[in-house]
């Protein structure tokens, strides 16, 4: 591959959608997907990557692994692991993701949203006993009926 940068995808382990073919409804499968024509509905990719190309022109809510954006995207990215906006890429969307890179050029409007990876559940030691606190009552107040001084 000419272009090859790291992060990208082996071309042999590849779904591709041509420049010339247009998508429309709900896309998913369970194989890394290179797009490069144009979709329209939702794209759901859940443990596999998804690289628009120079070419593509996606609208559409994407639900992925990895994400490389080069071409352009109208719709929110959620991605597990992380999102790449090359700098010919157009995002109008928000994103969620753990990681972000955005290159200089590349043109962005949303919200993000950074998440952590999530830690396993933590479980109390099974030798500590539970107690139970006892409190007391508390009484409510009616809605409307608490008052305010105002000077």
């Amino acid at each position: 591959m000419d272009n090859y940068r790291p992060g990208e995808l082996n071309r042999s382990d590849l779904a591709h959608i041509g420049k010339s073919v247009v998508v429309k409804g709900e896309l998913s499968g369970s194989e890394d997907l290179y797009v490069d024509g144009e979709v329209e509905g939702s794209i759901e990719l859940r443990d596999h990557n998804l690289t628009i190309g120079p070419n593509g022109q996606v609208k559409a809510n994407i639900n992925a692994k990895e994400v490389i954006v080069q071409g352009k995207v109208d719709g929110s990215i959620t991605a597990s692991d992380r999102v790449e906006l090359r700098k010919s890429g157009v995002l109008v969307g928000d994103i969620v993701t753990q990681r972000i890179v955005i290159e200089d050029g590349a043109y962005f409007k949303g919200g993000i949203d950074i998440r952590k990876e999530q830690a396993p559940p933590r479980q109390a030691p099974a030798s500590q006993p539970v107690t139970q606190v006892n409190s007391p009552a508390v009484s409510a107040v009616p809605a409307g009926t608490a008052s305010s001084t105002r000077g």
